[in-house]
């Protein structure tokens, strides 16, 4: 995009912080806004059909973070997105990136380009949770994402990677042995 292009649409965005533990989306509300992440971790999560809650992402700056079904069809979201960390957010309201869509074909390349991302990973990771082994999906996400270790509680990464957490600390103990 040229830099004149990429001057206005910066311009569209606007910053705020999001301190831990705080809510960027709820769960059954309209995601009225598409956020980009500077700084900080994310995790999208909701309920199982036993009340249990379940981390379905866990997302690490720099990247877009939403419920986009929500967001492109202003539908409900289908699930909660809380800051584990302090984040930095950038924010662009649907009308606005509507504008962009329709005004620069750059943009919408862009959106497409981040479509089809956003799907690739998560056709990875459904079909990792189906044929990986809680080992290799543990090992996966720490060469991937050996941040999140730092900052998220066990706890939440278990529920992501679809164990127990008693699961996970056998994996993590069976791997340092080896």
């Amino acid at each position: 995009m040229p830099a004149d292009k990429s001057q206005l649409l910066a311009e569209g965005f606007e910053i705020f912080l999001l301190s831990k533990n705080l809510l960027l989306l709820e769960e059954n509300k309209i995601s009225r806004e598409t956020y980009f992440l500077e700084s900080g971790i994310i995790r999208s999560y909701t309920y199982d059909n036993t009340g249990n809650e379940v981390t379905t992402n866990i997302y690490t700056a720099p990247c877009f973070v939403n419920d986009f079904l929500s967001f492109f069809k202003q539908q409900p979201t289908s699930e909660s997105f809380q800051a584990l960390t302090d984040c930095t957010i950038w924010k662009m309201s649907y009308e606005q990136v509507q504008f962009y869509f329709h005004t620069y074909p750059e943009f919408r390349e862009f959106g497409r380009m981040m479509l089809v991302t956003n799907y690739s990973a998560l056709h990875n990771r459904m079909l990792g949770m189906i044929k990986d082994t809680a080992e290799t999906r543990y090992l996966t996400l720490m060469q991937q994402h050996p941040d999140i270790f730092k900052h998220v509680p066990l706890k939440i990464i278990a529920s992501y990677l679809g164990i127990t957490d008693s699961s996970l600390s056998r994996i993590r103990k069976e791997i340092a042995l080896k």
